[in-house]
């Protein structure tokens, strides 16, 4: 049995987080916040009670469902997300994690929207033990990344849109600015993960998500020197 006075987190002692695990339980969305508050501040900080909490939550996302689910998984993956690298977590909560994994991967296919989808597979990929793509997902369903030209420097912005998909260095939302068309990877070029994304999201019948992602692992210029950039190598460069 955990013994959770003798854990902690962003408060101090743990012993109050088995009651507060509770209160989840009964409302997940309504305590969703405060959990996070405790056991994964700002969604980039853990404790000793946030990895502990995984068997209660993964417990919790198999005898709930429909949003109630979504809100366990989506807690439990931002914990997982910030496992350091080479930490034994995914060893000694191999279990718990497995199954969240699984709730997951059937919660996918059934996500209404691009943000729900968007949110539970950066979830997927965290419990995969996913690094910078387990959080760097979210500007396919925002539209937006902010990244910095690697030869100039310049801070520039690239919109994965609806109807538009550019970089530039202007604030587009105020005004008409340079916009340099990014250049997607053809489905034929995606490899690795960026194919498996693709992929899953078609099958999922996720489309919006399913065009951006050639454009996510494409190509940008800089609309200030010219020269040509990964974006995902970018994202992963600012991410570090």
């Amino acid at each position: 049995m955990t013994d959770w006075s003798a854990l902690s987190d962003a408060c101090g002692s743990a012993g109050h987080v088995p009651a507060l695990l509770d209160r989840f339980e009964v409302d997940p969305s309504g305590v969703w916040s405060e959990l996070m508050d405790h056991l994964c501040p700002q969604l980039d900080t853990v404790f000793s009670a946030s990895f502990a909490a995984l068997p209660r939550l993964a417990g919790l996302a198999s005898s709930s469902g429909g949003h109630d689910r979504r809100w366990v998984l989506l807690a439990a993956g931002a914990i997982t997300s910030c496992a350091p690298t080479g930490d034994d977590v995914f060893e000694v909560f191999a279990a718990p994690i497995a199954e969240l994994h699984r709730l997951t991967d059937q919660c996918l296919r059934e996500a209404a929207d691009a943000e729900d989808y968007v949110n539970l597979l950066q979830s997927l990929l965290s419990f995969e033990g996913v690094e910078i793509w387990d959080r760097c997902l979210e500007g396919l369903q925002s539209g937006e990344y902010e990244v910095d030209c690697p030869y100039c420097g310049v801070d520039m912005f690239i919109v994965i849109g609806e109807d538009d998909c550019f970089s530039t260095s202007d604030d587009y939302t105020l005004r008409e600015v340079e916009k340099v068309p990014l250049r997607p990877s053809s489905p034929d070029e995606l490899e690795g993960l960026a194919k498996r994304l693709r992929g899953r999201a078609l099958a999922d019948g996720q489309q919006f998500v399913a065009r951006g992602l050639p454009y996510l692992f494409g190509r940008a210029a800089c609309p200030d020197c010219g020269i040509v950039f990964s974006v995902a190598d970018r994202i992963s460069a600012g991410w570090h």
